[in-house]
Parts: C-alpha cells; sequence; structure tokens
C-alpha cells in the first residue's frame, strides 16, 4: 500500500500508461479487452538515472531485459486494475497482481495485492520486488529522482 499525490487519473496513467509504467516497473501496451494477453518489457537498470551494480543472480537479466506475457484480468479505470504475472519459465507459478485506487482528499491510495502465489520462495522473491517497485513509483508521483532499483 501506498499513498501518493493525486488526482487518481495521475496515478491511473502510471499504472496504465505503457511509457509511464515503464517509468517505475514494466513497459508495455495493455490489450483492448480483458482476457487479452500482452507483453511486459523489464528493464531495471531503466528504471533511474541512479545507478547500482544488481546481485549476481540478476545480471544478466538487468543487462538484456526480460519480458513477461500476462493476461489482463480487471480494466475498471481509474479504480481497479489486474492481470496475470510470472510463469515464464513455469506455467504452474503463474499470479495474479491486482492494483486498487482509492481517493483520499487530494491523495490516492495505491493498494496492490499479489495472489495465487505457488511457493514461499517465489513470495520473498516478489514482495522485496514489489516495495523496490512502489518505491520507486513514489518518487516518480513526487516528482523526485528515484533511487537505483537494485540500491532500493
Amino acid at each position: 500500500m501506498r499513498i501518493l499525490p493525486g488526482p487518481i487519473e495521475k496515478v491511473w496513467d502510471y499504472l496504465t500508461d505503457a511509457k509511464k509504467r515503464g517509468e517505475w516497473f514494466a513497459a508495455g501496451p495493455l490489450p483492448a479487452r480483458i482476457g487479452e494477453r500482452f507483453e511486459m518489457r523489464f528493464k531495471h537498470s531503466d528504471l533511474s538515472p541512479n545507478q547500482a551494480i544488481p546481485p549476481d543472480q540478476y545480471i544478466e537479466m538487468d543487462k538484456n531485459g526480460h519480458t513477461s506475457s500476462n493476461i489482463l484480468l480487471a480494466f475498471e479505470p481509474p479504480h481497479r486494475l489486474a492481470f496475470t504475472f510470472g510463469g515464464e519459465k513455469n506455467p504452474a507459478n503463474v499470479s495474479e497482481v491486482e492494483f486498487r485506487l482509492t481517493e483520499e482528499g487530494d491523495k490516492v491510495r495505491l493498494t496492490l495485492t499479489h495472489s495465487k502465489i505457488p511457493t514461499d520462495d517465489y513470495a520473498d522473491g516478489v514482495s522485496v520486488g514489489w516495495h523496490s517497485h512502489l518505491d520507486i513509483l513514489q518518487s516518480r508521483a513526487e516528482g523526485t529522482v528515484p533511487p537505483a532499483f537494485w540500491d532500493v
């Protein structure tokens, strides 16, 4: 959960606009309809002008980027977005991500739920990743330069 500066449409754009989402998470256009497949391109070293060396197990992924294949599950502007996540290496590891936005005065509460997580190890990895990505989103939404992804 994060409290971000509003208006809600600004935060919604960070979730749904291919370029803006690529500034804090992963780039790529969303499909036109629920149930359609789409790709997101991750390049963690591009998320900030600040740079840091990734952990050994992520050096190649960070150097080359990574593309994930997802399915759009919900699109309810400007309050709810959901899609499948993961499973490229093992289809049994497909999980689901949901973002909910709620106005709170001139702020926006972003609630992220990552469900259907297949293992505890997977949960540990995505939890750390989400906190890092949301820290960068917080910086972007506040108009500050985000830290290097791998430092977060």
